[in-house]
């Protein structure tokens, strides 16, 4: 008698496949069942009322900073010239980000990195794209250019800093 039944090691390799291919087939689709989703551009809290305690500045060289959303006060947003960021703690730190489509919604039309972001404290990491990727999301979401931290003691080398950098974030006194 030949028994057609596979032996009891491929019947659990089945039963483990089967599982798996009725799970999230990409880790895309995983992180968006989760808590967080991610675009290119930055990673997010899909919760409308989630915040994170910080934000991650990711750079291309593979270093990062983190900066406490508790530090965070003022920001701008100038198409032209990008985001400008300034975080408060010993020092004064201001991070301009560059880059396309900063304010513009992902697909599913929740969030963007501005408003609905940072303004909320949705976005835990930012990150510099390669030229790779930014043709690749082209104008259909948000791309990250550059990332760039200055540290400043006094308003005077933050201004100097911001004239070099972001000329149209400097604000003429009168």
């Amino acid at each position: 008698m030949i028994d057609d039944k596979p032996p009891p090691r491929d019947r659990v390799k089945e039963i483990l496949l089967s599982d798996m291919k009725a799970s999230p087939s990409s880790k895309k689709e995983a992180e968006i069942e989760g808590v967080e989703a991610k675009c290119e551009a930055f990673g997010y809290l899909r919760g409308l009322r989630d915040s994170s305690a910080s934000v991650e500045f990711r750079f291309r060289d593979g270093n990062s900073t983190w900066f406490s959303y508790g530090l965070l006060g003022s920001w701008q947003y100038n198409p032209s010239e990008g985001l400008l960021l300034k975080f408060s703690g010993d020092a004064v730190y201001l991070v301009l980000i560059r880059g396309s489509n900063l304010d513009k919604p992902l697909t599913e039309g929740a969030i963007n990195l501005t408003h609905a972001g940072l303004q909320r404290h949705r976005v835990l990491w930012i990150r510099e794209m390669s030229k790779e990727e930014i043709e690749r999301v082209g104008e259909t979401g948000p791309t990250i250019d550059s990332i760039e931290i200055g540290e400043f003691a006094t308003f005077e080398e933050r201004r100097e800093w911001l004239k070099k950098k972001a000329p149209a974030f400097v604000s003429e006194p009168g």
